[in-house]
């Protein structure tokens, strides 16, 4: 229904166009366009007026393609704004590796609500691939490795788990899914067989930026909230946000919060221009999750034992910012890929 709500609201303010990670090339500046500032404020009030009076009720009960022609340095600025995500993950892969007919098919269909897409992959020694059978392709298991497919989710032989009751962001589904002989058609394989790891690698250098910028969002809100109460709440007869120990706190959360954003912002222009932001994008993924679990922390302490009650929203927030540090590679994943690119780095020096 959020999702629904914000983009009907984006589709009244901007013409429909196709979703796109190649924007015009431009040079990188930190002075955002009159469009980009729009798309900004529009996710900050959307997400003032409507996810965060929603936002208890959901944690408790659980032009081509019909896109708007956002890049991902603009869909970046959004998500910083709003720290939700819908179909982004799922819409990478199409967006990144399907035809024109597939592109169509599916991507039109991701931007209707309320369709939602998930994108299921696989680790190390788990699941199984899909085999060939005739015209068609065979799929068992609980995830597919190196082959990227398109299934509908009402294909006889899938079967969708319960609702995993989560730490935190509960408003968003964790199910499990198996695949029983599900029998898939040649159309549906995305890009050629054999190339589903590349696909999925491919696709975290565009979602891993949006997830950062996501984090960011969490981020900014602890620390609003937090400077907020730091000013109301008094002790020995002045604001506590006078007293050094508090206000490093918050001077800290500021550091984080602008170098993770610029950080986010480098990563998702990269992609824009076509050029390869694998290591940014694992930069900006790692900075931002762990400066998200940082500050909502030190919300949760600023708030004191009220902080730990659910009639304030930063225990949430605590809760909420874990994930961050584990979906679309953990932190240790994201070390990896950084520390591999500065070793090949400095091969060449």
């Amino acid at each position: 229904m959020l999702r629904s709500s914000l983009f009907k609201t984006l589709r009244t303010a901007s013409a429909t166009r196709a979703f796109t990670t190649s924007a015009p090339a431009r040079q990188f500046t930190l002075q955002l366009s009159e469009d980009q500032v729009a798309i900004q404020d529009l996710a900050r009030n959307f997400a003032r007026d409507v996810i965060i009076p929603a936002a208890p009720h959901h944690d408790k009960t659980g032009d081509e393609y019909g896109g708007l022609g956002l890049g991902v340095f603009d869909a970046a600025l959004g998500g910083i704004q709003t720290a939700i995500e819908a179909n982004g993950l799922a819409e990478a892969p199409v967006i990144l590796a399907g035809n024109d007919a597939q592109k169509k098919k599916y991507l039109g269909r991701m931007t209707e609500e309320p369709l939602m897409a998930g994108y299921c992959v696989t680790e190390p020694g788990a699941g199984s691939d899909a085999v060939k059978k005739g015209d068609k392709w065979i799929v068992n298991g609980q995830k597919m490795p190196s082959r990227a497919l398109f299934v509908d989710a009402n294909t006889p032989g899938i079967t969708v788990g319960r609702k995993e009751w989560n730490m935190g962001q509960r408003a968003s589904d964790t199910r499990g899914i198996t695949f029983e002989d599900v029998e898939i058609p040649d159309e549906n394989v995305l890009g050629t067989p054999g190339q589903g790891f590349k696909i999925a690698m491919g696709a975290f250098d565009i979602t891993r930026p949006l997830v950062a910028s996501a984090a960011v969002g969490v981020a900014q809100r602890a620390m609003d909230e937090a400077s907020k109460y730091a000013l109301e709440r008094k002790t020995m007869g002045k604001p506590i946000i006078a007293h050094q120990a508090v206000a490093f706190m918050l001077a800290d959360m500021a550091i984080n919060t602008e170098a993770s954003r610029m950080m986010v912002w480098k990563a998702a222009w990269l992609r824009d221009q076509n050029q390869r932001n694998s290591y940014y994008a694992s930069i900006a993924k790692a900075l931002a999750s762990e400066t998200a679990n940082k500050c909502a922390q030190d919300a949760v302490q600023i708030f004191g034992g009220n902080g730990f009650n659910t009639e304030y929203p930063v225990e949430k927030l605590y809760r909420d910012a874990k994930i961050f540090m584990i979906y679309e590679g953990t932190s240790q994943i994201q070390r990896l890929v950084i520390s591999r690119a500065v070793a090949d780095a400095a091969k060449e020096l």
